[in-house]
């Protein structure tokens, strides 16, 4: 069970986290999650350059190693990269210093200060952690969750799912994975051509958004 648009309590609860910005009249603020991977990643890449659309990847350190040139690519097509954790780490369940050794072993391959929490999970000490390692870091989570992800969901309501609950200045969440690439395959070529008709600009997420 999830929600698709984050509700108001949840970002009251951790105000500490970034959810939106509310600095950009008619933008919107694309995220893409667990990469980069081969196939997944460079068709996102091309649909973003179809629509002049900037994004922001928040990419898993092991991918990178595995696959640089891809990492590259998404550097090359002037995107943001965030970090994502070395090994996709659940929070909740991984020890605190055992969870800033996994993001620091990211860094080493990102050197970014935005960051996501795999399942946007993370507790409180973590983030504390994270923060005193990096004093400039932005913790990055979303808005809008496109449900991507989710095997049982049909493309079309994937779709149904972005249209209906973007609103300008949110962040939106899709995921470059196998996994999700069903419903990311159908919906954002559709969501990114539906939102360019209604006058929307698709930017990177910028640490001096949130200063």
């Amino acid at each position: 069970m999830y929600l698709v648009r984050t509700p108001w309590l949840l970002k009251k609860l951790y105000p500490r986290l970034t959810w939106d910005t509310n600095k950009a009249d008619r933008c919107i603020f694309l995220t893409f999650d667990d990469g980069p991977i081969p196939i997944v990643t460079p068709f996102v890449l091309n649909i973003l350059k179809q629509y002049n659309a900037k994004a922001t990847f928040f990419c898993i350190g092991d991918n990178i190693r595995k696959h640089p040139d891809i990492f590259e690519k998404v550097k090359a097509g002037g995107h943001a990269v965030g970090n994502h954790t070395y090994n996709h780490l659940k929070g909740w369940d991984t020890d605190d210093t055992a969870y800033l050794d996994n993001f620091l072993l990211a860094d080493r391959f990102i050197n970014t200060n935005l960051f996501r929490p795999p399942y946007g999970r993370i507790k409180r000490s973590q983030a504390k952690l994270l923060k005193k390692a990096k004093p400039n870091l932005k913790l990055i989570m979303w808005n809008v969750l496109s449900g991507d992800f989710d095997t049982s969901l049909k493309p079309g309501r994937c779709l149904d799912n972005l249209i209906n609950n973007t609103r300008p200045g949110d962040i939106v969440l899709f995921h470059d994975s196998l996994k999700a690439f069903e419903r990311l395959e159908y919906a954002l070529p559709k969501a990114l051509e539906y939102w360019s008709k209604q006058g929307y600009e698709f930017k990177s997420l910028d640490v001096g958004w949130f200063e």
